[in-house]
């Protein structure tokens, strides 16, 4: 998770138009204000990932609760869904043999 999150802060969230803000952390424990504001982004379950419009009001509410979130622009989150999708692809079965093969006859 440190090395996602040390990717997250050297991305330039500035220029994305959509912001895609996925919940990490545990909302129980946390201050009233940031529960609000976690309310007002739509973010109600841990691993959950809404998209936003990249706008100052959000990046001041996400700049509250930053340490509670993941942002991420659009081209991260479709890589990051797209390595996802191709860890989760079919592979062809393992096949396991229980049988002991044939011996040859070495001794006649």
């Amino acid at each position: 998770m440190s090395a996602y999150n040390a990717f997250k802060a050297c991305a330039p969230i500035s220029w994305s138009p959509n912001l895609y803000i996925t919940l990490v952390r545990g909302i129980p424990g946390t201050r009233r204000l940031h529960r609000r504001t976690l309310e007002a982004l739509r973010l109600r379950k841990c691993n959950r990932t809404v998209m936003r419009w990249n706008t100052p009001t959000v990046r001041g509410m996400l700049q509250q609760v930053k340490r509670l979130v993941v942002i991420e622009t659009e081209e991260m989150y479709k890589a990051r869904k797209e390595k996802l999708s191709d860890h989760k692809a079919l592979r062809p079965p393992l096949v396991v043999n229980h049988h002991a093969a044939p011996a040859a006859d070495s001794v006649q």
